[in-house]
């Protein structure tokens, strides 16, 4: 009987003893048992969403401010112009398509924008020229200035941080989370290249520390960033910089700034914010005058 109740004893502090040891590693693995800044889930709540703004002010901050860049300048365009090669192929493989199918309505809008992309894909030569002339004539006197950022995505961008590439110097490609993933491009600089969630915070590393802004044909986005800045501009929460919009007869049709004007939306000198270029040669001189003039 003894005997019976020493096994029964021993059994009863044996299954304790896992449950206590069981109980140990819960508390172990538990979200609450984290350093709070290696809580993942904490971080993705509602309530540290100005946690991680800060996180995305702070981060590409350190990493720019170590390899010692001083200045950039923003070249801004369109996802959806490609290179000649590739636009041309592009148009000819859907030409193909409407040959065989030739009252599809959908083919037939698709050979008509790929004719107008074509017909830009001029623009992707010209931002890849402009960043390498930048590149090229600043890293000797200046290597930590006039550094091509832009948004890190295709099209425009990718010509620009190409461009950099191409002339051995570095670039910075400021990406940004969407539903339809972007991924970057192959020619920014490795340790260089940020990816955000918020857009503002995007658009805060844009401007903190350009120097100048070259705004090629686009769409929606470029748009965007295009008066936001002219509005920085006017409002004088960002310092005088030469903002150039690339192409005159592209955004003569797309923006008619002199109806404002004539309206009274906005003021005659507001018209003097930006300047217009038709070549890289020609981008390229205005922000060496402005900057010559400071």
């Amino acid at each position: 009987m003894k005997k019976n109740l020493n096994c029964d004893f021993a059994k009863e502090r044996s299954n304790e003893a896992q449950v206590v040891a069981s109980n140990l590693e819960a508390i172990l693995k538990s979200n609450s048992y984290k350093l709070a800044h290696e809580d993942l889930e904490l971080l993705n709540t509602d309530e540290m969403r100005g946690v991680r703004m800060l996180l995305e002010i702070t981060k590409p901050d350190q990493a720019i401010e170590k390899e010692n860049i001083i200045s950039t300048v923003i070249i801004f365009g369109g996802v959806h112009i490609s290179e000649e090669i590739t636009s041309k192929r592009r148009l000819d493989e859907t030409s193909k398509l409407l040959e065989k199918d030739p009252k599809s309505t959908l083919l037939m809008q698709k050979v008509k924008r790929y004719k107008n992309l074509y017909s830009m894909s001029h623009y992707y030569s010209s931002a890849r020229e402009l960043s390498k002339l930048i590149s090229i004539e600043t890293k000797l006197e200046r290597p930590h200035a006039h550094v091509i950022v832009t948004g890190g995505g295709p099209g425009i961008m990718e010509a620009a941080n190409r461009g950099a590439f191409d002339a051995g110097c570095k670039s910075i490609g400021l990406n940004i989370s969407l539903p339809n993933e972007q991924h970057p491009n192959s020619f920014i600089t490795p340790g260089l290249c940020f990816k955000f969630n918020y857009f503002a915070m995007r658009k805060f590393h844009f401007v903190m520390r350009s120097e100048a802004a070259v705004f090629f044909p686009g769409g929606f986005g470029t748009l965007d960033e295009l008066f936001e800045l002219l509005t920085l501009r006017q409002t004088g929460m960002k310092k005088n910089i030469p903002i150039i919009l690339f192409g005159r007869d592209y955004w003569n049709k797309v923006i008619n700034f002199e109806y404002l004007c004539d309206m009274g939306l906005i003021e005659e000198k507001h018209l003097s914010i930006f300047k217009y270029a038709d070549s890289a040669h020609e981008a390229w001189a205005l922000i060496k005058k402005f900057n010559n003039s400071d």
